[in-house]
């Protein structure tokens, strides 16, 4: 089976509008809590939304990239940046729910971002790069835009890079062995999501430094 014909156009298209709309929410709050006027809040809803999609696109070589091809990705950031804007008390008291699906997000995205980099030529372990890069991407510059270290490299927050990178291996594995089908890349995506929920709700954080005696004050 060719990888682009894994998902109909239109379930894809609707998959990856999900996931935009979501990690553009979770953009836009940041930049609330930030203080950040009408424009920075749809700046940052941008940047978080299609940030890793637009680095894996020219990467690849897809040019223009989608996100400037595809009027409804543009968009949507948008809508999402309005929502908050004049509903964030409200957006912020279903938090749980949003992180569930940012959650969603990182699973479909860590497959896509990793099966269209495979499809456009790429070796197994740089499309799994690239899939992890889709996932996780648009985060770190949000967190580096709002001048926060990005959590992706921070100790104290729970799982995030970790379950995109079990995600994109099983993409690649698949295809090692040509077994990639629909149902086996969604496996992924719910391998991804499920592992990320799981972080959030037991707190599971990667280890830091081997025999770490540093006095520096922990921030």
């Amino acid at each position: 089976m060719q990888l682009q014909q894994l998902f109909s156009p239109s379930v894809q298209h609707t998959l990856d509008v999900i996931g935009i709309f979501v990690f553009a929410i979770s953009g836009a709050l940041l930049a609330v809590r930030k203080n950040f006027d009408v424009f920075g809040i749809a700046v940052l809803a941008e940047v978080t939304a299609l940030g890793g999609g637009l680095f894996r696109d020219l990467v690849i070589g897809a040019v223009p990239p989608a996100a400037f091809t595809d009027l409804g990705y543009f968009v949507t950031p948008l809508l999402a940046a309005l929502v908050v804007f004049f509903l964030h008390p409200h957006v912020e008291r279903i938090q749980a729910a949003v992180l569930v699906f940012d959650a969603a997000g990182l699973g479909l995205f860590c497959v896509s971002g990793t099966t269209k980099a495979y499809s456009y030529g790429l070796g197994l372990t740089a499309s799994a790069t690239l899939g992890l890069a889709t996932a996780v991407g648009g985060g770190v510059l949000r967190d580096v835009l709002a001048n926060e270290v990005p959590s992706l490299l921070r100790w104290d927050r729970d799982l995030y890079a970790v379950p995109a990178i079990v995600g994109s291996a099983m993409v690649v594995l698949c295809i090692r062995y040509d077994i990639l089908t629909p149902l086996t890349s969604a496996f992924a995506a719910l391998t991804a999501f499920v592992l990320r929920l799981l972080a959030m709700r037991f707190h599971w954080r990667a280890p830091r430094a081997w025999n770490r005696r540093s006095t520096v004050a922990e921030e």
